[in-house]
Protein backbone atom coordinates (compact mmCIF):
# COMPACT_ATOMS: atom_id res chain seq x y z
CA UNK A 1 0.00 0.00 0.00
CA UNK A 2 2.90 2.36 0.76
CA UNK A 3 4.23 1.94 -2.77
CA UNK A 4 0.82 2.75 -4.19
CA UNK A 5 0.66 5.91 -2.09
CA UNK A 6 4.11 6.98 -3.20
CA UNK A 7 3.14 6.48 -6.82
CA UNK A 8 -0.04 8.51 -6.43
CA UNK A 9 1.89 11.33 -4.75
CA UNK A 10 4.46 11.36 -7.56
CA UNK A 11 1.70 11.45 -10.16
CA UNK A 12 0.02 14.33 -8.38
CA UNK A 13 3.27 16.30 -8.29
CA UNK A 14 3.86 15.64 -11.98
CA UNK A 15 0.35 16.83 -12.82
CA UNK A 16 0.81 19.95 -10.70
CA UNK A 17 4.07 20.73 -12.45
CA UNK A 18 2.49 20.31 -15.87
CA UNK A 19 -0.39 22.63 -15.03
CA UNK A 20 1.93 25.29 -13.62
CA UNK A 21 4.25 25.06 -16.63
CA UNK A 22 1.33 25.58 -19.00
CA UNK A 23 0.19 28.65 -17.06
CA UNK A 24 3.66 30.19 -16.96
CA UNK A 25 4.46 29.52 -20.61
CA UNK A 26 1.16 31.07 -21.70
CA UNK A 27 1.97 34.23 -19.75
CA UNK A 28 5.45 34.40 -21.26
CA UNK A 29 4.19 34.10 -24.81
CA UNK A 30 1.85 37.04 -24.24
CA UNK A 31 4.68 39.31 -23.09
CA UNK A 32 5.15 42.24 -25.51
CA UNK A 33 8.38 42.42 -27.49
CA UNK A 34 9.28 45.82 -26.05
CA UNK A 35 9.00 44.40 -22.53
CA UNK A 36 11.21 41.44 -23.47
CA UNK A 37 13.94 43.72 -24.80
CA UNK A 38 13.81 45.92 -21.71
CA UNK A 39 13.93 42.85 -19.47
CA UNK A 40 17.04 41.50 -21.22
CA UNK A 41 18.90 44.77 -20.66
CA UNK A 42 17.82 44.92 -17.01
CA UNK A 43 18.89 41.31 -16.41
CA UNK A 44 22.34 42.10 -17.77
CA UNK A 45 22.73 45.15 -15.55
CA UNK A 46 21.50 43.37 -12.43
CA UNK A 47 23.87 40.43 -12.76
CA UNK A 48 26.88 42.50 -13.74
CA UNK A 49 26.39 44.49 -10.53
CA UNK A 50 26.28 41.37 -8.33
CA UNK A 51 29.33 40.85 -6.10
CA UNK A 52 29.43 37.16 -7.03
CA UNK A 53 29.82 38.08 -10.71
CA UNK A 54 32.49 40.71 -10.19
CA UNK A 55 34.96 38.12 -8.89
CA UNK A 56 33.94 35.28 -11.26
CA UNK A 57 36.44 34.49 -14.03
CA UNK A 58 34.22 31.69 -15.41
CA UNK A 59 30.45 31.87 -15.86
CA UNK A 60 28.21 29.07 -17.10
CA UNK A 61 25.14 30.48 -18.82
CA UNK A 62 22.86 29.74 -21.79
CA UNK A 63 21.30 31.27 -24.89
CA UNK A 64 17.67 32.03 -24.10
CA UNK A 65 14.91 30.81 -26.39
CA UNK A 66 12.41 33.43 -27.68
CA UNK A 67 9.93 32.78 -24.85
CA UNK A 68 12.55 32.98 -22.09
CA UNK A 69 13.89 36.12 -20.40
CA UNK A 70 16.65 37.28 -22.75
CA UNK A 71 20.32 36.53 -22.08
CA UNK A 72 21.89 37.97 -25.24
CA UNK A 73 23.00 41.30 -23.73
CA UNK A 74 24.42 39.48 -20.70
CA UNK A 75 26.43 37.01 -22.80
CA UNK A 76 27.87 39.77 -24.97
CA UNK A 77 28.79 41.89 -21.94
CA UNK A 78 30.56 38.98 -20.25
CA UNK A 79 32.42 38.18 -23.47
CA UNK A 80 33.51 41.81 -23.88
CA UNK A 81 34.74 41.85 -20.28
CA UNK A 82 36.99 38.91 -21.05
CA UNK A 83 35.18 36.43 -18.85
CA UNK A 84 35.25 32.76 -19.81
CA UNK A 85 31.64 31.92 -20.63
CA UNK A 86 30.49 28.30 -20.92
CA UNK A 87 27.31 27.48 -22.84
CA UNK A 88 25.43 24.18 -22.88
CA UNK A 89 25.35 21.70 -25.74
CA UNK A 90 22.46 19.24 -25.53
CA UNK A 91 23.56 15.64 -26.11
CA UNK A 92 21.61 12.56 -27.12
CA UNK A 93 20.50 11.38 -23.68
CA UNK A 94 19.31 14.83 -22.61
CA UNK A 95 22.44 15.61 -20.64
CA UNK A 96 24.43 18.82 -21.16
CA UNK A 97 27.96 19.13 -22.49
CA UNK A 98 29.62 22.58 -22.38
CA UNK A 99 31.64 24.74 -24.75
CA UNK A 100 33.14 28.22 -24.62
CA UNK A 101 31.20 31.19 -25.97
CA UNK A 102 33.12 32.93 -28.76
CA UNK A 103 30.53 35.55 -29.67
CA UNK A 104 27.15 35.54 -31.45
CA UNK A 105 28.70 34.62 -34.80
CA UNK A 106 29.94 31.36 -33.28
CA UNK A 107 26.45 30.04 -32.47
CA UNK A 108 24.43 27.62 -34.58
CA UNK A 109 20.88 26.26 -34.28
CA UNK A 110 20.85 22.55 -33.47
CA UNK A 111 18.38 20.22 -31.74
CA UNK A 112 14.99 21.80 -31.04
CA UNK A 113 16.28 25.04 -32.60
CA UNK A 114 18.52 25.74 -29.61
CA UNK A 115 21.45 28.04 -30.34
CA UNK A 116 24.68 26.33 -29.28
CA UNK A 117 28.38 27.20 -29.57
CA UNK A 118 30.47 25.87 -32.42
CA UNK A 119 33.63 25.71 -30.28
CA UNK A 120 34.97 22.33 -29.07
CA UNK A 121 32.99 20.68 -26.29
CA UNK A 122 34.64 20.32 -22.89
CA UNK A 123 32.61 17.53 -21.30
CA UNK A 124 29.61 17.51 -18.93
CA UNK A 125 31.82 18.11 -15.88
CA UNK A 126 33.06 21.46 -17.24
CA UNK A 127 30.13 23.17 -15.50
CA UNK A 128 31.83 22.36 -12.20
CA UNK A 129 34.65 24.80 -13.09
CA UNK A 130 32.28 27.78 -13.24
CA UNK A 131 32.31 30.33 -10.43
CA UNK A 132 28.75 31.43 -11.30
CA UNK A 133 26.13 29.19 -12.92
CA UNK A 134 23.15 30.84 -14.63
CA UNK A 135 20.30 28.51 -15.60
CA UNK A 136 16.87 28.82 -17.20
CA UNK A 137 13.61 28.01 -15.47
CA UNK A 138 9.92 28.80 -15.43
CA UNK A 139 9.61 29.65 -11.74
CA UNK A 140 11.11 29.11 -8.33
CA UNK A 141 9.97 29.45 -4.78
CA UNK A 142 11.49 31.41 -1.91
CA UNK A 143 13.68 28.51 -0.83
CA UNK A 144 15.27 28.15 -4.25
CA UNK A 145 13.25 25.21 -5.52
CA UNK A 146 13.31 25.60 -9.30
CA UNK A 147 10.67 24.57 -11.83
CA UNK A 148 12.17 23.71 -15.22
CA UNK A 149 10.60 22.47 -18.41
CA UNK A 150 10.66 18.83 -17.34
CA UNK A 151 13.58 17.40 -19.28
CA UNK A 152 15.90 17.18 -16.28
CA UNK A 153 18.95 18.47 -18.18
CA UNK A 154 19.68 21.27 -15.74
CA UNK A 155 19.01 19.16 -12.67
CA UNK A 156 21.78 16.86 -13.89
CA UNK A 157 24.06 19.81 -14.55
CA UNK A 158 23.38 21.39 -11.16
CA UNK A 159 24.19 18.09 -9.48
CA UNK A 160 27.77 18.48 -10.77
CA UNK A 161 28.19 22.00 -9.39
CA UNK A 162 30.14 22.19 -6.11
CA UNK A 163 28.17 23.18 -3.03
CA UNK A 164 28.61 26.88 -2.31
CA UNK A 165 28.71 27.93 -5.97
CA UNK A 166 26.41 30.84 -6.84
CA UNK A 167 23.65 29.22 -8.93
CA UNK A 168 21.03 31.55 -10.33
CA UNK A 169 17.79 30.96 -12.26
CA UNK A 170 16.66 33.71 -14.67
CA UNK A 171 13.00 34.68 -14.33
CA UNK A 172 10.46 37.44 -14.63
CA UNK A 173 9.63 39.16 -11.34
CA UNK A 174 6.23 37.51 -11.01
CA UNK A 175 7.71 34.01 -11.44
CA UNK A 176 9.14 33.91 -7.92
CA UNK A 177 6.33 32.07 -6.13
CA UNK A 178 5.57 31.08 -2.55
CA UNK A 179 5.90 27.40 -3.49
CA UNK A 180 6.49 25.17 -6.50
CA UNK A 181 5.92 21.40 -6.66
CA UNK A 182 9.16 19.47 -6.19
CA UNK A 183 10.41 15.91 -6.58
CA UNK A 184 13.47 14.10 -5.24
CA UNK A 185 15.57 14.68 -8.38
CA UNK A 186 14.97 18.45 -8.46
CA UNK A 187 18.03 20.57 -7.69
CA UNK A 188 17.56 23.95 -5.99
CA UNK A 189 19.39 27.16 -6.81
CA UNK A 190 20.85 29.75 -4.47
CA UNK A 191 19.31 32.81 -6.17
CA UNK A 192 16.91 34.13 -8.79
CA UNK A 193 17.79 36.90 -11.23
CA UNK A 194 14.87 39.06 -12.37
CA UNK A 195 14.74 42.48 -14.09
CA UNK A 196 14.22 44.18 -10.72
CA UNK A 197 17.07 42.50 -8.87
CA UNK A 198 18.58 39.33 -7.41
CA UNK A 199 16.78 37.34 -4.73
CA UNK A 200 19.07 35.14 -2.64
CA UNK A 201 17.61 32.10 -0.93
CA UNK A 202 18.41 30.50 2.43
CA UNK A 203 16.90 27.17 1.36
CA UNK A 204 18.08 23.58 1.03
CA UNK A 205 21.64 24.43 -0.03
CA UNK A 206 22.28 26.31 3.20
CA UNK A 207 22.86 23.12 5.22
CA UNK A 208 26.20 21.40 5.95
Amino acid sequence: MEGTGDGAEASAKTAAKTALRDQLLTARRRRPLAARLADATALRDQLLAAPELRVAPTVAAYVATPDEPGTGPLLDALHELGRRVLLPVLVGDGDLDWAAYAGPDALVARRFGLLEPTTPTLGPDAVATADVVVVPGLACDRRGNRLGRGGGSYDRALARVPRGTFTCVVLHDEEILDAVPTEAHDRPVTAALTPSGISRFPGPLAGP
